[in-house]
């Protein structure tokens, strides 16, 4: 045996360890989905990084949530790191502007948070004008109701509040002696109070005493939902399909307008709705003009006592004919 040729078994560990360090070939789709994972991986971390951002900054858990559903919608059809690619993908969507619109805001959260430069595109948005309901109408609905909805429904056309400013009103900020809600203002409203009617007042002390959590009303999804359930099954049974085109935001409108049609104080209106801007709140002035030609429910006083619960149930003072008063309110 040549001494220096290597022994049998070191030759075998060498051939051996050379089998051990080969590497095998990867496919070609392989390499491609490994790359994809990676990019995944990566844009989730920004989305995350994103609304962390949002959350330090002070954003609403609710505008929180929307930036990480649109983010998502969006990372599942472009990509997030190419605001070309974005940018086609919302403006071929088959939806309105103000959803095209709302995700380029969204969009752009992501980009300021990556430092990625992006010039948010600009789209018109229409502004619809919603029919005022009667109130008729709306009492139908809240009557058909169940106690718990009936309240927070009661509750909601008499303040004109946001469903999500009552959903997030705490019990601390209620005053169920004096039926007084302090609402926090949500969509950049403002604050602000109200002293609820007497009736309304002891439905809330009722509601309390029975939903104890911190927070005591529920999601404004929720609220949404039962307005819809309630209000389809009352238009199936009475055969009245108009009451289907009332949502539940229709309850502001329709507090609002009355509120303007009996005062004419648009910076009252303003006041209550919690607007910054006194151009958001002329709005309402329009909707007034289109239903002056409304029905009125007219009634007579001859005395205060009858004056005055009038007065209490909304009807206001028109003039005195021949030492009777007359008082009308909006059907």
């Amino acid at each position: 045996m040549n001494p220096r040729s290597p022994a049998p078994q070191a030759s075998v560990l060498i051939r051996s360890s050379h089998v051990v360090l080969r590497t095998p070939p990867v496919a070609p789709d392989m390499i491609t989905r490994r790359r994809a994972q990676t990019t995944n991986i990566l844009r989730g971390e920004k989305i995350i990084n994103t609304l962390l951002a949002l959350k330090l900054s002070g954003k609403h858990d609710n505008t929180i949530l929307t930036v990480s559903q649109k983010l998502n919608q969006i990372a599942r059809h472009a990509d997030l790191l190419n605001p070309q690619d974005v940018m086609t993908y919302i403006s071929n969507l088959k939806a309105v502007n103000v959803t095209k619109l709302k995700m380029c805001n969204c969009y752009e959260y992501f980009c300021k948070n990556n430092g990625i430069p992006y010039k948010k595109p600009k789209y018109a948005i229409v502004e619809t004008i919603p029919i005022i309901p009667t109130t008729a109408n709306v009492t139908k609905i809240i009557s058909a109701s169940t106690r718990r909805y009936a309240t927070i429904f009661t509750i909601l056309e008499e303040t004109g509040l946001e469903g999500q400013e009552l959903a997030t009103t705490n019990r601390k900020d209620i005053d169920a002696e004096q039926g007084i809600i302090n609402a926090q203002g949500c969509k950049g409203h403002n604050s602000r109070s109200f002293k609820l009617k007497p009736k309304t007042a002891d439905l809330l002390r009722i509601y309390l005493h029975r939903y104890t959590a911190e927070k005591p009303f529920p999601h404004p999804k929720r609220m949404g939902e039962i307005w819809r359930k309630t209000r389809n099954r009352l238009a199936n049974k009475l055969n009245e399909p108009q009451l289907k085109a009332i949502p539940l935001r229709n309850l502001r409108h329709h507090y609002a307008t009355m509120m303007y049609d009996k005062t004419k104080d648009i910076l009252l209106v303003k006041q209550l709705l919690g607007h910054k801007k006194i151009e958001t709140t002329m709005f309402y002035t329009q909707l007034i003009a289109l239903t002056e030609e409304d029905e009125y429910t007219v009634k007579t006083a001859t005395n205060i006592k009858e004056a005055t619960d009038l007065l209490e149930h909304g009807f206001t003072y028109i003039q005195d004919i021949d030492g009777i008063k007359l008082y009308r309110k909006r059907k």
